[in-house]
């Protein structure tokens, strides 16, 4: 097969940014969709532009408990009596006729009566009998929501390529949209590799360790929305991993823990070149050096690192944004702002750093950092710990207390 990428055979580390930008023009967005109920569709891609057919509000209505009278009917006093005439509920309007000097008693929410145009809130009227004593507001139309105030009908509400939150099924109740067209979901496989791991609950014997990315992998994956297929762990050997492949294949990504660095049992390299597609890049980024990409059928594969922080790292930067893409979502940059360290770092330079961090504020109010502790590529506990990343660039070098850095959150992958 003829690699895709022929960038990525040069033998020189490849910078992160450069990587991502390679793995996206490889990428198109799931064209596949299908139309749910707005309670089914959380969390989900929308795959149109939905447009208002109605105003919103769809009529003039009051923002207060409180009485609606016509505002040219006040005198310039403190306090103006009017007649109540009758009341507006949410739900019941006011359906009579009102004539001069009358108020309305309105609730939030309820239409206002024809030829109404301002409320004042109880808390500044009294009522004795039929009598209203309000104390005037200082403009017309005081809490008053006027009809298409917020939107008219014909206007564009939400665009493609968003993930409907609570906030957009909401709006989309509210204009009366019932059913929403979506993406279709992702489905990625996934497993790890290696015939040191053993499944948690068991007993290790000598040189064996838990199968903790397949976990980490399934939580991240579970942040994406998407479809997973875990197919466990496979051992060191090429037709066992070979199978794996094969059963994959009907994905949109296949995902792998391990078995993409130089060792003699590292066979996702080879049996990917001989089913499919592949490109090894060594990433100037720490942790997380070894990463594959390429294809097997029509799925997009990602080779993750075994070591449990690069595997991460690697997914936050490079896989997070690929299944952005592939979801038809817009990329939205990483969140980033200078804090000062608050101990110092040491760093090599040569490869850009993703340091995990603890991100809070100073007596001054103003940003500080300090890292979790020791960052080595197998201390999962450095992304239990943090809430951010600590950026460093590839040339940097080791970095005293009081240094002013750029920190990234983690957002909702990893939050």
């Amino acid at each position: 097969m003829t690699n895709p990428i022929d960038a990525c055979a040069q033998p020189a580390l490849l910078h992160p940014v450069d990587a991502i930008k390679l793995l996206l023009a490889q990428v198109k967005p799931v064209a596949d969709t299908e139309v749910l109920s707005l309670s089914q569709a959380v969390g989900r891609v929308l795959a149109e532009d939905l447009v208002s057919c109605i105003d919103l509000p769809p009529f003039d209505n009051s923002a207060m408990d409180g009485y609606a009278f016509r505002f040219d009917e006040l005198s310039g006093q403190d306090t103006h009596r009017l007649t109540l005439a009758g009341r507006s509920f949410a739900g019941h309007p006011f359906q009579g006729q009102a004539g001069a000097n009358t108020c309305i008693r309105i609730m939030t929410g309820a239409p206002m009566p024809a030829g109404f145009d301002t409320v004042q809130m109880q808390e500044k009227t009294q009522q004795e009998g039929d009598k209203v004593y309000i104390q005037p507001p200082k403009m017309r139309g005081a809490n008053v929501r006027l009809r298409a105030e917020e939107l008219t009908s014909g206007t564009k509400v939400l665009k493609k390529g968003i993930t409907l939150r609570a906030a957009e099924l909401g709006v989309l109740a509210t204009i009366g949209v019932s059913h929403v067209r979506v993406s279709r979901r992702l489905k990625v496989a996934f497993f790890s590799t290696g015939d040191e791991l053993r499944p948690v609950g068991s007993e290790l014997a000598a040189g064996q360790i838990y199968d903790s990315n397949r976990y980490s992998i399934h939580g991240l994956l579970h942040r994406a929305n998407v479809e997973l297929v875990d197919l466990g762990v496979i051992s060191d050997d090429k037709e066992a991993i070979r199978a794996a492949f094969r059963t994959a294949a009907s994905a949109d990504m296949i995902l792998t823990s391990g078995g993409v660095s130089v060792g003699d049992a590292d066979y996702i390299k080879q049996v990917l070149a001989e089913e499919g597609e592949i490109n090894f890049w060594k990433l100037a980024i720490k942790p997380g050096k070894p990463f594959a990409f390429g294809k097997i059928g029509s799925a997009v594969f990602c080779g993750l690192p075994g070591n449990p922080v690069s595997s991460m790292v690697t997914f936050y930067k490079l896989v997070w944004p690929l299944l952005q893409k592939m979801q038809g979502l817009e990329l939205v940059p990483s969140l980033t702002f200078p804090a000062k360290l608050t101990s110092p770092i040491r760093k090599q330079p040569g490869r850009v750093e993703y340091q995990r961090g603890i991100l809070s504020y100073d007596a001054g109010n103003q940003p500080c950092v300090a890292i979790t502790g020791g960052q080595g590529s197998g201390m999962l506990t450095s992304m239990s710990l943090a809430n951010c990343f600590v950026l460093l660039e590839q040339e940097q070098g080791d970095l005293d207390a009081g240094t002013m850095v750029r920190v990234e959150p983690f957002n909702s992958v990893l939050s």
